[in-house]
């Protein structure tokens, strides 16, 4: 059966995209529903593949899917960059406050005081727009939610569905006030991909006339009077909302020591696959880094002066950018090239690539460390230049380098947390996964801890 490749970022993303917080391992949400019933239409089989926000439409342009659903608003910024589907869904924004917190139960209510919301969003732009609201935008809402828990913020505005799905179900905040401006969710696709926007958009079509994207949002409490309007579906078709309760009650069944033991034990199995991944990509990174590092420093301090200058500028230029522009560089910019890799090759050369500059300006003071006479003993031992430098120069060079060595590889291991902007679930993203979906950032952070390694002084 073929497949239906899609995309969305799933880490902190209810009730879009989620990991069910009773089963970290099974993913749902009205979003993957509706992809479901999508694919079931065009007879093919649904995939997801996980991105994050920034990297969904970079990823749909280098063509690691054929769409992404994910909360993307049909706004004139976005449609100039990507084709949309009919809508699927139509909302409003809402105001989240603390319990106890009244009176903000407007917009115009809001002025002078602190608002939080998603970045590139109509509620952003609608707090921007007025001067007197001081506003600040998260990547994540869980980290907005944070904020207003703490008292960082006076208020949330974002759309009805985060509000519901994370104001609603705590007992420490409340939903005030009614629906404000409108906005249209689309899925997105490539610009030139016209063929598939029309399959796919065809077999939307047959899931709002059935009325299977009624029944879905109904299950999920997001069927809404503004949803009826924008449809023309007045029905009541009867359909209790068991999604809903049955977040709801997960939800409630996270307090108690009892409860957060059988999470942790729930953990072990992607904790464990996380680490398992930022060893592999450190390690094939740390070999890549090592052997083009040993070269470049002694191309650099015995090789003819071309060659030695372009080794030169490789490493000046390669330690002079940022380590995520490369990351994304290699990732999203080398297919425009002809060179696409996957995303772990992806993470391992860009790691392997960056961490080799800063080897080999080690590795060429450590031949600098060698004493001259060693060379010219070995030369008049009837050794070629090759051999010196094999059996002579490199051995004491290398020992004298090793301490160095291994804490260039605790900071690539570290930094190993930036491939997760190209789709690799590590032991970062899984934190941020697992922390967000749980509101729990101290026992998860314990749990995924990165490994310790203890830094080796040179002397």
């Amino acid at each position: 059966m073929p497949e239906m490749v899609w995309a969305s970022d799933g880490q902190a993303n209810v009730p879009y995209v989620f990991h069910d917080p009773a089963d970290s391992t099974r993913v749902e949400g009205f979003e993957y529903d509706i992809a479901a019933a999508i694919a079931q239409r065009l007879h093919e089989r649904p995939r997801l593949v996980q991105n994050d926000w920034d990297g969904l439409i970079p990823g749909l342009k280098r063509g690691l899917y054929q769409m992404v659903l994910d909360g993307i608003e049909m706004t004139p910024e976005h449609r100039a960059a990507v084709l949309f589907s009919r809508p699927y869904y139509v909302t409003g924004e809402r105001i989240v406050v603390r319990r106890d917190r009244q009176g903000l139960d407007s917009f115009e209510a809001l002025r002078g005081h602190t608002v939080g919301t998603i970045k590139d969003t109509l509620a952003e732009r609608m707090l921007t727009g007025e001067p007197t609201i001081s506003t600040r935008a998260y990547e994540e809402e869980s980290n907005a939610f944070s904020d207003l828990r703490n008292g960082r913020l006076d208020a949330i505005l974002l759309d009805e569905p985060i509000a519901l799905y994370y104001g609603a179900v705590s007992p420490e905040f409340r939903v005030v006030g009614e629906s404000i401006g409108r906005t249209q969710y689309g899925i997105a696709f490539e610009a030139a991909n016209h063929v598939e926007r029309d399959r796919v958009d065809a077999a939307l079509g047959e899931i709002i006339a059935d009325g299977t994207l009624h029944r879905i949002l109904a299950r999920w409490n997001l069927w809404t009077p503004m949803m009826a309007d924008a449809l023309g579906d007045h029905t009541d078709i009867h359909v209790p909302p068991d999604a809903w309760e049955r977040y709801r009650t997960s939800i409630g069944a996270l307090n108690g020591w009892g409860a957060h033991l059988r999470r942790y034990i729930g953990f072990l199995p992607l904790v464990l696959h996380g680490a398992w991944l930022t060893l592999a990509v450190s390690a094939c990174a740390m070999i890549l880094a090592v052997a083009l590092g040993i070269v470049l420093a002694l191309s650099r301090r015995y090789g003819p002066r071309p060659l030695a200058f372009l080794c030169g500028l490789y490493v000046e230029i390669v330690r002079g950018t940022p380590l995520l522009i490369q990351i994304l560089f290699i990732f999203y910019g080398l297919p425009s090239l002809g060179v696409t890799l996957s995303p772990f090759l992806a993470g391992v050369l860009a790691l392997g690539l960056n961490y080799a500059a800063y080897e080999a300006e080690n590795y060429r003071a450590g031949l600098q460390s060698v004493s001259r006479g060693q060379m010219e003993a070995a030369i008049a031992l009837n050794m070629t230049h090759a051999q010196a430098l094999r059996l002579v120069i490199v051995p004491q060079a290398f020992r004298t380098v090793v301490p160095v060595m291994t804490n260039d590889f605790i900071s690539l291991l570290k930094d190993s947390s930036l491939v997760s902007v190209i789709t690799l679930t590590e032991l970062s993203q899984t934190y941020v996964r697992l922390s967000s979906t749980y509101y729990d950032y101290v026992g998860t952070g314990l749990m995924s801890k990165r490994p310790e390694m203890t830094r080796c002084d040179p002397a």
